[in-house]
């Protein structure tokens, strides 16, 4: 009975946490929708602080780990195409993985890592310290001053983020090429003809989905957070693996898609 009375309450306790994000959810839409209506309620200072530390505070680890992404991967490639004597195509490589995939889902597993988790402590120590309960009490909905800056913050770094990441990805494919008589010229005219706008869109509007999904898991995880010594720091694991999660599931997801629709 008592393997029962566990399994029973795994359930109640993952079906209790699916209603309470499923409503924040919802909450969050609501309130999406409200601002587009009155856009003059958006916290405009609130989203330009949480902007500059999504994005500018975190552009030299997203290129420095953008530009060891390109060394790897070129070096890896070259490795392959070598035996061929067809390296100069490691270019065409690198511009396809970085600007389809690899940009896009290296930068959001950064930003769930730092920016995520930031999110979820913040709004955890606010309502540890009831400062959450005060905003309510005052008739001030959490989601809309807390909440909402946080996302729009996320969704518009992580296009900026992946920017970088990708042109440092560049940079250090073609160090590498440099180094195997590839001339520089070469490569970026590579870099160009298969870097069409469909596939440089198709990439940031990756980032843009990653960028929401971080930052809804990361706030959606800190209005969770329970009044315990370590519940704050619950809150911000929770945030970065659910954010991880996220990214996988609906970056596998986005991957079906363009297969079945040829993209």
């Amino acid at each position: 009975m008592s393997l029962f009375a566990a399994v029973g309450r795994r359930v109640c306790a993952a079906a209790s946490a699916t209603g309470d994000s499923l409503a924040f959810l919802g909450e969050t839409t609501v309130c999406a929708l409200g601002l587009l209506v009155r856009p003059g309620r958006f916290r405009f200072r609130d989203f330009a602080l949480a902007f500059q530390r999504a994005a500018f505070d975190a552009l030299p680890i997203t290129t420095g780990i953008g530009f060891l992404l390109g060394l790897i991967l070129a070096f890896e490639s070259a490795a392959a195409l070598k035996m061929f004597g067809v390296e100069v195509y490691v270019s065409d490589l690198l511009a396809i993985g970085l600007f389809r995939e690899l940009g896009p889902l290296v930068t959001a597993i950064i930003l769930a890592g730092r920016t995520g988790s930031a999110f979820a402590a913040e709004i955890g120590t606010m309502k540890v310290d009831e400062e959450l309960d005060a905003l309510t009490t005052m008739g001030l909905p959490p989601v809309r001053f807390l909440v909402m800056p946080r996302v729009v913050a996320a969704v518009l770094a992580m296009p900026v983020l992946t920017i970088f990441a990708e042109l440092a990805g560049l940079v250090g494919g073609a160090a590498v090429l440099r180094m195997m008589d590839v001339p520089t010229v070469v490569f970026w005219r590579h870099v160009t003809s298969v870097s069409t706008v469909f596939v440089i869109s198709l990439g940031l509007a990756k980032g843009a989905l990653f960028g929401a999904l971080v930052g809804l898991v990361g706030c959606c995880a800190g209005m969770r957070t329970e009044s315990t010594a370590d519940g704050v720091g619950v809150a911000a694991t929770s945030a970065v693996v659910g954010g991880i999660v996220a990214i996988a599931v609906s970056d596998g997801l986005l991957a079906v898609l363009c297969y079945l629709w040829n993209l």
